[in-house]
């Protein structure tokens, strides 16, 4: 009987050693991501009737804008890999060049409510007529990526890069960074056509 006391004792004290180690040193595992695997960058160049050229990724496809108030020349270039889309609309410059540009400033920076930061890149070719601004707006914004190009006399394009996933900066990161330098390889190839 005095085994079986320092048994049961033994077991208890060891079990309440047990249990208050347990609950002290608990911390939560930090929340993951998928791990995405990326494509070599390889292009492809657009030669269709669009007034404006450009090369393009392998992995993304251009196709028609044929939403509600689509109008001519306007195009998406899809990444469905990746869940992501660039909205391309296309205008005339016709003595309106400073509304132009003044509604794509306004619309860049309407996410300053969301943004942490814009930040602007100037981008110029004069060889080929083509300037422009890509715009890095940071935070969980609902287009972290928006560009203009023009020639100042005919031609002006405008693109906003668009997830089909609720905005999280964390998540989207490594696809951003990775369809960003296709959205520039995009505007330093650009060339305009005759209409």
């Amino acid at each position: 009987m005095i085994k079986a006391k320092h048994i049961f004792s033994f077991i208890f004290t060891g079990g309440i050693l047990f249990l208050s180690s347990c609950g002290s040193n608990y911390a939560p595992k930090p929340r993951g991501y998928f791990r995405i695997t990326l494509p070599d960058k390889e292009y492809s160049k657009l030669d269709t009737t669009l007034p404006y050229s450009f090369e393009y990724p392998v992995y993304s496809e251009v196709v028609p804008d044929h939403g509600p108030k689509d109008e001519p020349y306007w195009a998406n270039l899809n990444f469905p890999r990746f869940g992501a889309k660039v909205h391309m609309s296309y205008k005339s410059v016709e003595n309106n060049l400073y509304q132009l540009l003044e509604d794509n400033r306004e619309l860049a920076f309407k996410h300053t409510v969301k943004a942490d930061a814009i930040r602007e890149k100037m981008f110029e070719a004069p060889e080929k007529n083509v300037y422009g601004i890509l715009y890095e707006i940071k935070g969980n914004t609902a287009s972290p990526l928006q560009f203009f190009v023009t020639d100042s006399v005919e031609h002006f394009l405008r693109g906003s890069l668009y997830f089909n996933s609720v905005p999280n900066k964390d998540s989207i990161a490594p696809v951003l960074e990775f369809v960003e330098k296709d959205i520039v390889h995009l505007i330093e190839t650009l060339n305009w056509k005759d209409l």
